[in-house]
């Protein structure tokens, strides 16, 4: 129960942050269209910084409830496009997009049955989220300047999701240890 003297935070409808987020989605839609080294390697610089820096204007200056549904799914949309134009391309294996993308995917179906069962709750960022994140921006940086590494950067990411998956889960495994 809140007292006389505890503040009461709300949060915005829309904040700044939510602006820089947005701006995630054009690059999204863009990349496919875009064909040189450098324009691609422009939208993913572009892509990375508005991911760190909405997160930064955020904490910075506050959020709002858009921005923490907005978020995730910006970042989904831009690696689901971007790794999209690596499938297409050939450079990698459907399986190995799939390791690049398994928080991705199973993110996307937690939120999924969240919706459905009406069952909400709030996943704050964790460490493994972020490595992988880095590493799918290393991996597409690899498949833009065609490095030879790029399937060994796949796997890695992959490796890398595996665990966010598990990091991400830790706390209902560990209800399930308690049940």
């Amino acid at each position: 129960m809140l007292g006389l003297d505890t503040p009461v935070v709300r949060r915005a409808a829309f904040a700044v942050a939510d602006g820089i987020t947005l701006l995630r989605i054009p690059l999204a839609i863009a990349f496919p269209f875009v064909t040189g080294t450098d324009a691609r390697l422009a939208l993913l610089g572009l892509a990375a910084a508005t991911d760190l820096g909405d997160g930064f204007v955020a904490r910075r200056f506050g959020g709002s409830r858009l921005g923490v549904l907005l978020d995730p799914v910006a970042d989904k949309l831009f690696m689901a496009f971007a790794f999209g134009v690596v499938l297409f391309s050939g450079a990698l294996s459907w399986y190995e997009i799939v390791a690049v993308l398994a928080r991705d995917i199973v993110a996307t179906f937690a939120f999924v049955i969240m919706i459905i069962t009406g069952r909400t709750a709030s996943v704050p960022a964790r460490v493994g989220g972020k490595a992988v994140t880095l590493m799918q921006f290393l991996t597409l940086v690899a498949f833009v300047m065609d490095w030879e590494l790029l399937h060994r950067a796949a796997w890695a990411t992959g490796a890398v999701a595996v665990y966010a998956v598990y990091d991400y889960n830790k706390p209902f495994f560990r209800k399930l240890r308690k049940s």
